[in-house]
């Protein structure tokens, strides 16, 4: 994905490392580009294969064993692959080692839209009907152990998804991810995997550590909020990032170093609050079907104790809730 050269002085054999001249440098990156520029990148090829091989197999044996598996479900997981082709084999591929915001984008739909597209997908739980017994026994001790519980508890799992991003573009990593393929490739992993975690934790469609209200959900998020206003505003303030590398560059078009970065830090400010949107959407969804479920539950429980006991007086639904009935004293 990078093409560098090295050079080689004498003496005492100094080496000095700049990018090659490659055509997303060469050529400016126009409307027409944003749909024409399109690359085969090998790595996340294999990747949406590998992903939409297992999921496709792992959907059939299950229909095959007589378990539906809901089709919204395939569709998210379907439109998450896609998104990763989208990020590494687009104009965000071609150009992303050679404009800041371009790469900015790549990120933070890393971080944000492909994870929640995957989560949606309940691969873990779809996995885990497959699993025979003895393999899924010793899976459920590790997603009920106490680390477990830990690193998925709302405060932490919200921190493990603000800190990659900050340590990615306020430390030397940012510049090492332009020059080396395999940095690149790994953080990106990295950052796709710690949103997964978080969406994970958050929907609850798979089998999770941790139970914790969709209300606490809501909540964090705005911690997640401020950590993306303030790496924003850093970038934007800030010195540049990985000057020494975007200042080798030939490009004799687009933005100016400083219009690029703040053009990116704006992308990982707004677009970062934006990608969010829909996820609160949905667990505002989710926690609304759950009070439904939890009413029903409470209406057929009624219905059967004022079944079997028709002399006692009624009694009121909240009195059977014991979030509600602790703060009236009722018994």
């Amino acid at each position: 994905m990078k093409r560098h050269i090295a050079h080689f002085s004498g003496g005492m054999g100094t080496r000095t490392v700049r990018p090659v001249l490659t055509l997303a440098m060469t050529t400016p990156l126009t409307t027409l580009r944003v749909f024409t520029a399109w690359r085969a990148e090998p790595g996340v090829l294999a990747t949406a294969v590998v992903l939409g091989g297992a999921y496709a197999a792992a959907v059939a044996r299950t229909r095959r064993a007589g378990r539906p598996w809901p089709r919204v479900r395939i569709a998210c997981w379907t439109a998450g692959i896609a998104t990763i082709l989208l990020v590494g084999c687009s104009f965000l591929g071609v150009y992303d080692d050679t404009l800041f915001w371009v790469r900015a984008v790549q990120n933070i739909v890393l971080l944000m839209v492909v994870p929640l597209l995957l989560a949606l997908g309940a691969p873990i739980l779809l996995l885990r009907d497959l699993l025979p017994a003895r393999v899924r026994a010793p899976l459920g001790r590790v997603l009920r152990s106490p680390f477990a519980r830990f690193v998925t508890f709302p405060l932490v799992i919200t921190v493990l998804l603000v800190v990659p991003m900050m340590v990615l573009y306020l430390s030397p990593l940012y510049e090492l991810t332009l020059r080396s393929s395999v940095a690149s490739a790994v953080s990106g992993f990295v950052l796709a995997l710690v949103g997964f975690g978080y969406f994970w934790t958050r929907f609850r469609l798979d089998p999770t550590p941790r139970t914790d209200p969709y209300g606490v959900t809501i909540w964090i998020t705005v911690v997640e909020m401020i950590g993306d206003a303030a790496l924003g505003v850093v970038l934007w303030l800030g010195p540049l990032v990985a000057a020494g590398f975007y200042g080798a560059l030939t490009r004799d078009w687009g933005p100016s170093l400083r219009t690029d970065q703040t053009l990116g830090a704006g992308v990982l400010w707004i677009g970062g609050d934006v990608a969010g949107l829909p996820f609160i959407g949905i667990v505002l969804s989710r926690m609304t079907k759950e009070d439904e479920v939890r009413a029903a539950e409470i209406d057929v429980e009624l219905d059967a104790v004022a079944a079997a006991e028709p002399d006692e007086p009624p009694r009121l639904w909240w009195q059977d809730v014991p979030e509600i009935a602790d703060r009236f004293h009722q018994k």
